[in-house]
């Protein structure tokens, strides 16, 4: 048949015929090859169906994160009459665009560069003074802005109005924040004046650690100190502001809710009571507060969307339970959209009255967003709600994507989200009909969504946790189990009651009703944080870990075909990424009076020159070393004199801390590492880190490598950032106007000195 070249047929059924190999080889990559097309051609629709209509608008908040972070990985300031401009064209090019295939794509681009620029012009528009070095006896005059009453020291931020400093030219400071003796601080909206201590603001304890100074910029802040002696109000400069009015009379407001909670409440009970309610919660003791966050219930002390989302509810049910007494108004008015109008008023009382946090605001973004929805017939809790309230917070704050609690809080939110949308089918489908089967099927969702959300809200969070705050909350699930139902249903509710019935003096029986159900939460925290393996260390990763576990997050969330599958996969990449972090063999502080090396058996051993135990704290906790500030065995093997200490490395080698300079004759003789408040001589054979150095660079870390040392510094040469100026721009001025303000006058105090014992100070930080 082949000489002939005829087609040959295919045999019949019954007839045996040996094909040849050749053929029998082709079929099967014949058959692979379809396979793969047929995979890619699933992957194209998939593909389509992600960018279908209503798909993009979840993603655009995305692009403008990427875009602010990128910003704040500059290494210096971009310069907005470049990066602003830019922006324009591509938005300009997307709007040009909205009729093209790739419209989506350029949403996306201008939306990244709009970040970008939004977070530029945010920083230039807060442009102002930081301090460069310390500076002692400094006298000030200024309006006492925000109070915070801590566990041991008071304290408060002071816009500056005048400044002066004995010698040489006084630095231009528009705020500063100072620390006080407990119960010394002034009134908020008051003018003072004082003496103080002002230093500049914190640095990362250790490369890639949270950088508060960061924080403090962006607040307006540009050095913190502590009073010397006593606090004198003084009568104004001028008059009083509007701004200023609503931060004294917001004040009154907390502190009177706080002295009628005081009249029941005590310690504990008092400081979450007060927390709950008005967002200030410093007062709390250390031993609750860590386990509240070792018991995974710490988010219930910052108000975020659980809060808000309670309050709403209370007063949205409540208004329209009043309502539907009267039935003319139930058949005649929808009274469905008042409640949900009452509901929007008392969640912007709320967040007003609560300071207005980051996560205050994305919360009350939300719940506004959803209210609204519910008044115009919408529904409400969508992908669009999260990405609208995504993007109002981070327009009015780019710098809030980089802090923890606008990371933690989308990242539960979203998950959240995504889990009433995948779920909601499966557990509201009501198998039976019958009142007993509903009413049953009805108790167990409650509590199987409740553990589903704190699991989802867990998982999502402890990628954000296990970065800033290295520690994980195995038993999470847990807690929120035990309390969470309490704090809904007693605690919250019983609190907003004692708010409404404040100004007719009824409120005592509901501050009572509170502390019951804060008992109980006191009761599971410390109950769960007392479990075996309760607290989960883990040491400390860099940002490209979490950034891919971050891009899984968003894939897992947002997506809805099996492409989101991809999500898990970045998610276990980057956490194995995570885990196989390497830490450094030796850091050194930016002041040089605290040095950490590893010794042979992998922990830790400290050098210090000084009481610094904030900084030790900050080392052990990126190491997941559970050790304490004041345990010994952090010194063993550290061999000390008046001159200097000496300590081993891992390999053996030496690392010196030199208190003297007679003491650098020895240590660059034997030693590998030096570090130095003085300079070393020009022979030394050590590596020398010395003050000079460490002030420019910050804090250092350094890891042993094949080929001698590593060095990671916190500020690498050409980094400058207005919130962490190179020394050779700290030398000269930098100018900024002081805001001012006016408050009406008052009674002078008899002077109490308000200076703070050093010990207070040190356990505030």
């Amino acid at each position: 048949m082949a000489d002939g070249g005829l087609q040959q047929k295919r045999p019949g059924a019954g007839r045996a015929i040996a094909w040849p190999p050749r053929e029998t080889a082709a079929v099967p990559a014949a058959s692979d090859l379809g396979l793969w097309h047929s995979f890619l051609e699933t992957t194209r629709d998939w593909t389509r169906a992600e960018a279908g209509p209503g798909r993009l608008l979840p993603w655009v908040p995305v692009a403008f994160g990427t875009g602010i972070a990128l910003y704040f990985a500059a290494d210096h300031e971009p310069v907005a009459a470049v990066v602003v401009p830019v922006a324009l064209v591509f938005v300009l090019v997307a709007f040009l665009a909205r009729r093209r295939r790739w419209f989506a794509v350029m949403v996306l681009i201008a939306s990244f560069f709009a970040g970008f620029a939004t977070a530029t012009l945010k920083t230039a528009r807060l442009a102002h003074e930081v301090l460069a070095r310390p500076v002692t006896a400094v006298a000030v005059k200024g309006f006492v802005e925000t109070r915070e009453e801590r566990e041991r020291t008071d304290r408060f931020v002071l816009r500056v109005e005048e400044l002066s400093v004995a010698r040489g030219e006084a630095p231009k400071l528009t705020r500063v924040r100072l620390s006080v003796r407990k119960g010394t601080a002034p009134a908020v909206g008051s003018f003072v004046t004082l003496k103080a201590s002002l230093r500049p603001p914190p640095r990362p304890a250790l490369p890639g650690s949270y950088d508060f100074g960061r924080d403090m910029y962006f607040a307006g802040i540009g050095a913190s100190g502590f009073v010397l002696g006593a606090i004198a109000a003084t009568p104004p400069p001028h008059s009083e502001g509007l701004a200023l009015r609503y931060a004294r009379w917001m004040q009154q407001a907390r502190d009177g809710i706080d002295a009628r909670i005081r009249v029941v409440l005590s310690g504990d009970n008092r400081a979450i009571a007060t927390a709950l309610l008005t967002g200030r919660r410093d007062a709390l003791s250390a031993p609750v507060n860590d386990a509240m966050f070792v018991s995974g219930l710490g988010h219930v002390l910052s108000i975020s969307g659980y809060h808000m989302a309670v309050v709403a509810g209370v007063v949205f049910f409540a208004v329209r339970a009043l309502l539907a007494l009267s039935p003319a108004l139930a058949a005649g008015f929808a009274i469905k959209k008042w409640s949900a109008a009452a509901a929007l008023v008392a969640a912007l009382f709320y967040l007003l009255l609560s300071g207005a946090e980051v996560a205050t605001q994305r919360s009350f973004f939300m719940t506004a967003v959803v209210l609204l929805a519910v008044m115009a017939d919408r529904q409400a809790i969508t992908f669009r709600t999260l990405a609208l309230a995504a993007m109002i917070v981070l327009a009015l704050a780019p710098e809030a994507l980089v802090h923890p609690s606008f990371q933690m809080s989308f990242a539960a939110t979203l998950g959240l989200v995504a889990m009433v949308r995948i779920s909601a089918p499966c557990l509201f489908g009501a198998p039976d009909s019958s009142t007993a089967a509903r009413a049953a099927l009805w108790g167990g969702r409650e509590i199987v969504m409740l553990a589903a959300a704190s699991l989802v809200a867990g998982l999502a969070t402890t990628p954000y946790a296990a970065f800033h705050f290295h520690r994980l909350a195995p038993y999470g699930v847990l807690a929120n189990l035990a309390a969470m139902p309490v704090i809904s249903a007693v605690v919250m509710p019983a609190g907003l009651l004692g708010i409404v019935a404040m100004p007719f003096g009824f409120d005592g029986v509901f501050w009572r009703i509170m502390g019951v159900g804060i008992d109980w939460m006191i009761a599971v925290t410390q109950a769960v944080a007392a479990m075996p393996g309760a607290v989960g260390h883990i040491g400390a990763f860099g940002t490209a870990p979490l950034l891919v576990v971050t891009a899984g997050i968003v894939a897992l969330g947002l997506l809805r075909t099996p492409l989101r599958w991809c999500g898990a996969m970045l998610i276990v990449a980057g956490s194995l990424w995570a885990a196989s972090a390497r830490q450094p063999d030796i850091l050194i502080a930016s002041d040089g009076h605290s040095v950490a090396v590893r010794g042979r058996d992998g922990a830790l051993r400290i050098m210090r020159t000084s009481t610094d135990a904030f900084t030790v704290r900050q080392w052990l906790a990126a190491d997941a070393d559970p050790r304490v500030v004041t345990d010994p065995a952090l010194h063993d093997g550290v061999s000390c004199d008046e001159a200097g200490c000496v300590v081993a490395a891992a390999d053996g080698r030496l690392v010196a801390l030199a208190k003297r300079p007679e003491a650098l004759g020895d240590d660059c003789s034997h030693a590998a590492i030096v570090v130095s408040m003085f300079a070393p001589p020009g022979d030394c054979a050590a590596l020398v880190f010395d003050q000079d150095t460490l002030r420019r660079q910050g804090a250092t870390a350094v890891s042993r490598t094949s080929e001698g040392y590593g060095v990671t510094m916190v500020n690498p040469p050409g980094a400058d950032r207005p919130w962490a100026r190179a020394m050779v721009d700290a030398e000269g001025g930098m100018a900024s106007g002081a805001g001012r303000a006016g408050l009406i006058r008052r009674p002078t105090p008899r002077p109490v000195d308000a200076t703070p014992d050093a010990g207070d100070l040190q356990a505030e930080e």
